[in-house]
């Protein structure tokens, strides 16, 4: 905070911002992302973490494997020297809307449309580093659908696509010298556009420890029908409730929310007992007309 012109608010430095960083990064979290030096190919399998769907672009060759490995590992060690030595600045989300609130400086949001739309931060630019992919030739038609089947349909994470206009479009509407705060919902994409943007000549950035998703509703003047800890999540997780996030704030409010996601359980229970019974006797039905 001090390299905005506060007083800190607390003690954090720059060592207790990369160690949290190198305690958050996982080899599942680098896959999802692409600019610069990872290059990835189409994606054939799925993982997981904090509820959240992470394409990994496979390969069954342990050649390429290993060079994926390789690729990762030098994106850990390049974000880790740009928060050690300070070239992109760590703020914890109450710092960054401390920063906001006081002093006006801008929030770019990198988040694909899909967090955004269900929770944004009140005046903030949204600017996405990865969107929704909307291509639909036969190579995207497929990959959606090894996404929805490998993970997709129980996460609600569509396939995303890397944005080549991403600093274009930041350069059309910010200066090279504007101070500019980077979020996204778990940090890790956001750190990606804290990269990109630092070798596109911009030297005032922010980074927000955690994203959107760490910070509490007094945190930022929030926008949107959602909070922001629900941004991120959606699929059949979301719809019984089986998210982390969904979880802590079930535990806050007590049975009103539990007897809520119980009683969708026990209806999509019903349903799928439904189902079956219904193709039990629709196959019944067709082997008695062909006797007939």
């Amino acid at each position: 905070m001090q390299s905005l012109g506060f007083s800190p608010l607390n003690s954090l430095g720059s060592t207790k911002a990369t160690t949290k960083f190198q305690k958050e990064i996982s080899r599942d979290q680098l896959s999802s992302l692409k600019p610069l030096s990872l290059k990835f190919k189409p994606c054939y399998s799925t993982r997981f973490y904090r509820n959240s769907s992470i394409q990994m672009s496979g390969s069954n060759d342990e050649e390429d494997l290993t060079k994926q490995m390789k690729e990762m590992n030098a994106a850990k060690k390049r974000w880790d020297a740009l928060i050690r030595e300070e070239k992109v600045k760590s703020l914890t989300p109450r710092e960054a809307g401390y920063a906001i609130q006081l002093s006006y400086k801008t929030l770019l949001d990198v988040r694909p449309s899909f967090e955004r739309n269900k929770a944004w931060v009140k005046g903030s630019t949204w600017i996405p580093i990865f969107d929704v992919d909307s291509k639909l030739d036969a190579g995207a038609l497929s990959k959606k659908v090894t996404n929805f089947l490998l993970g997709g349909w129980w996460s609600g994470i569509p396939t995303l696509s890397y944005e080549n206009q991403f600093i274009s479009r930041v350069e059309q509407q910010f200066p090279k010298d504007t101070d500019l705060i980077v979020a996204c919902q778990k940090g890790l994409r956001s750190l990606a556009a804290c990269e990109l943007l630092y070798k596109a000549g911009y030297e005032n950035i922010f980074w927000v420890q955690g994203g959107l998703e760490a910070a509490e509703e007094e945190d930022f003047d929030r926008e949107g029908p959602q909070p922001f800890k629900f941004a991120g999540i959606g699929g059949v997780s979301e719809f019984l409730g089986w998210t982390d996030q969904q979880r802590a704030a079930a535990a806050k409010d007590g049975w009103g929310s539990r007897v809520i996601y119980s009683a969708r359980l026990i209806g999509l229970f019903i349903l799928a007992d439904g189902l079956f019974i219904g193709v039990q006797q629709l196959t019944h039905y067709l082997q008695e007309i062909r006797s007939s």
